[in-house]
């Protein structure tokens, strides 16, 4: 964490005694790198040090190591532990994984960075839809081969309804970009809400109904067990045309399988997407060498910001958390989200 940082959330929150001590994390090497060097080790005298420090905090910024692991270990070994701020979006995920106790989920509140990544994410997806409303593959692989073929008619997005699953920060931000393209937006949510931007709000039971009538979709929920494969068998058997495909919530909410079925069929035609079922991509993924995919390496959220972006943040929920009041963006420890 960089030391203007540590100044900011001490700044705008006095009480906050901020306890960083760089010779115990791996270097960044890049933005947001919060796992750090994978050649960072500490010495049995530093990884004492290092857990007396974790034991002995109210709060932590950040789950240590970004282990569940070692996150499950401090919960157990701290009984003051009162809040841990997730790096992630979806940090709910990281949470599950330590396998904590109902009365540790209890006693510890857990927050994510939700929301920071709103603007990078929905410019990729804007981007995916683009890509697919505007031939990409066809313009890349003519440009390869020089071939100047005969005038083609390209997709409009204003004239494309598009679905977004999921209506929390990214979906929202996605849709007002959408909209502000003249594009008719079909929102996807378990609650009944109107959002800015969004035409029509459908529940998840009308998706595979829905299907028939959209030009793309845009995934933006979480990985849990409700949205795993939620883009599946159903629902890509009921889209046709050669809709576009774009993913920038959790890999495991769209069946990669069924998905290359679909593409395979003329039904969908492109697939921008930024994370996928089992990260890295395998080798034998048929995804790498398919000319109407994109393949972007979970790095479409990552912006020179988001660092201060989740300070800031922290600092917010900070004074929240010292004045007895809701933390945003609270994980919930039923659906992990």
């Amino acid at each position: 964490m960089a030391d203007d940082l540590c100044q900011l959330i001490e700044q705008r929150e006095p009480r906050v005694q901020l306890v960083c001590v760089p010779s115990l994390l791996p270097a960044m090497r890049w933005p947001a790198d919060f796992s750090g060097d994978p050649a960072f080790q500490r010495t049995p005298e530093e990884q004492l040090r290092f857990e007396d420090l974790l034991d002995s905090a109210d709060a932590l910024y950040g789950i240590p190591d970004v282990s569940p692991d070692a996150l499950r270990r401090v919960v157990r070994n701290n009984p003051r532990l009162r809040w841990v701020h997730t790096m992630a979006a979806g940090g709910g995920s990281q949470v599950k994984q330590a396998d904590l106790s109902p009365g540790e989920l209890e006693r510890v509140t857990f927050t994510t960075s939700a929301g920071i990544h709103g603007e990078p994410l929905a410019e990729f997806a804007v981007f995916g839809l683009l890509a697919g409303a505007k031939s990409l593959p066809r313009l890349l692989r003519q440009q390869r081969d020089h071939e100047w073929s005969g005038r083609w008619t390209m997709g409009q997005v204003a004239e494309q309804t598009v679905l977004v699953l999921g209506l929390g920060g990214i979906g929202r931000v996605v849709a007002a970009k959408l909209s502000a393209l003249g594009a008719t937006v079909i929102g996807v949510s378990r609650r009944t809400v109107t959002v800015e931007g969004v035409d029509q709000v459908i529940h998840p039971d009308e998706l595979v109904a829905a299907a028939a009538r959209i030009d793309a979709v845009v995934n933006t929920l979480p990985g849990t067990i409700a949205t795993e494969h939620m883009l599946g068998d159903g629902f890509f058997a009921a889209v046709q045309g050669g809709v576009t495909v774009v993913n920038v919530g959790r890999g495991t909410v769209i069946d990669e399988r069924a998905l290359v079925t679909a593409l395979d069929a003329g039904r969908v035609g492109f697939a921008a997407l930024d994370v996928f079922e089992s990260e890295p991509l395998p080798d034998d993924s048929p995804l790498w060498d398919r000319p109407d995919v994109l393949v972007s390496p979970h790095t479409a959220a990552l912006s020179a910001a988001e660092d201060r972006r989740i300070a800031e943040l922290f600092a917010s929920n900070a004074t929240r958390f010292l004045d007895g009041r809701p933390l945003l963006n609270r994980v919930d420890t039923v659906e992990f989200y």
